[in-house]
């Protein structure tokens, strides 16, 4: 079967709508609409309309969500389910997450223009919450669908002291009415999400898409080295017991074990030092160690390396050292049934495609707690991204609207 070439300029048309969307942002460089703000509420009018004009019935949920349901969706039929998330980091770029969006809906809009439906139910889903910026926490859209939110997050604060709770209520959002977020996995199919790869594969292998395999496990450690303050002035180099130097060394060993180890990448991110006067001998230093992996032993095991890397350093050096784990959410696997969905599409749209996993964290792994996941990639410049210069190229948003076009004509009931 050949979809017709009747509908063209897609890739400029999906151009134009994220240029639309990146309107909505606090002045600056970039992109920056953070979950619950103003500009997070000025932007739902017009993803609703994109929303009606792809055929579905938008609706915010209690989380700040907005979902788009097509009729078979609205009557209960069990829904694929699409989308991604409308918040950013603080200037970011316009494709991080708002592509996940405009392009599934674009398809579809195009599918109606052809007198075409899906072969099955449909949602899209513009998560309110994956970046995790404004609230002490992360994927607050995507965990309530899947029935794993706590609903004790409606209380977290931001920097202003504003509750979750105040500001969806201020976004429109009834969050009294948080239990019915949660989605009955009998009435899933499944859950895609297109995204820009946030890295370099596919544009060092001059390929427009891939297919993910998994999106990566995360742990975050904070690390605290301690030694004693003196003068900078009268203590002999030989008798000091510098926190600094001594965590400058554990840097400089964790980033040359990350460099060795295998499908394990990492970065000390944030540092803090004390008492940080300009003739005081550190006495104390904060660390953060992000570890990632879509394997949890090679993670685990490189965590142990490391750990035990800095500890040595510590102990040469006279110094004191404590960890504690303070985040981990473990790597999921895409269903093999979707990832095979996805290449088929790709083919049929004469798209090469490679298989490749996410090393960044994305609203799949909340969902998977709920369905089957699967992920498609698309180039971006540079491999950039959570950047003003984020950029794709508008063939590139064709081929994969028509892909998501073809993944959706091919559906039908599960797998």
């Amino acid at each position: 079967m050949t979809l017709s070439r009747s509908v063209d300029d897609l890739g400029q048309r999906l151009m134009e709508r994220l240029d639309e969307a990146a309107a909505y942002s606090l002045p600056g460089p970039g992109v920056t609409r953070l979950y619950a703000s103003e500009e997070h509420r000025r932007l739902l009018p017009l993803l609703s309309s994109w929303m009606r004009c792809a055929g579905l019935e938008p609706e915010l949920d209690a989380v700040g969500n907005l979902v788009g349901r097509c009729p078979r969706a609205l009557a209960g039929e069990p829904a694929l389910i699409l989308g991604s998330h409308q918040d950013s980091v603080i200037e970011g770029g316009k494709y991080d997450g708002m592509l996940g969006v405009a392009m599934p809906l674009l398809a579809l809009e195009a599918l109606r223009e052809e007198g075409r439906e899906p072969n099955c139910a449909v949602e899209v889903v513009a998560f309110g919450d994956e970046e995790g910026v404004r609230f002490p926490f992360t994927l607050v859209g995507s965990r309530a669908l899947a029935g794993t939110l706590d609903p004790k997050v409606l209380g977290g604060e931001d920097e202003e002291g504003v509750t979750l709770r105040e500001a969806l209520a201020r976004l429109g959002a009834d969050t009294s009415r948080l239990a019915e977020v949660t989605r009955d996995p009998e009435r899933v199919l499944g859950y895609v999400e297109v995204h820009i790869e946030q890295g370099p594969v596919l544009e060092n292998e001059g390929l427009a898409l891939g297919v993910v395999t998994a999106l990566t496990g995360i742990e975050r450690h904070r690390v605290r080295v301690s030694g004693k303050a003196d003068h900078a002035g009268t203590t002999p180099m030989e008798d000091r017991r510098d926190a600094l130097v001594g965590a400058s060394a554990m840097v400089l060993e964790a980033d040359s074990l990350l460099r060795r180890l295998g499908s394990l990448v990492g970065v000390i991110g944030q540092l803090s030092v004390r008492p940080g006067a300009v003739n005081v001998i550190p006495s104390e230093v904060e660390f953060t160690l992000e570890l990632r992996s879509p394997e949890p032993e090679k993670r685990l095991a490189g965590r142990r390396e490391i750990l035990a890397a800095l500890a040595d350093i510590a102990k040469e050096r006279g110094l004191e050292m404590t960890t504690g784990l303070n985040y981990e959410a473990e790597g999921v696997a895409c269903a093999e049934w979707l990832i095979q969905a996805l290449e088929q599409a790709c083919r049929q749209e004469g798209q090469p495609t490679r298989r490749l996993f996410s090393g960044a964290g994305h609203d799949g792994l909340a969902m998977h707690d709920l369905t089957d996941i699967g992920m498609l990639f698309l180039r971006c410049r540079d491999g950039l991204s959570h950047h003003p210069d984020e950029a794709i190229t508008a063939d590139d948003a064709e081929a994969g609207t028509r892909v998501i076009m073809r993944l959706l004509d091919n559906m039908a009931g599960t797998p």
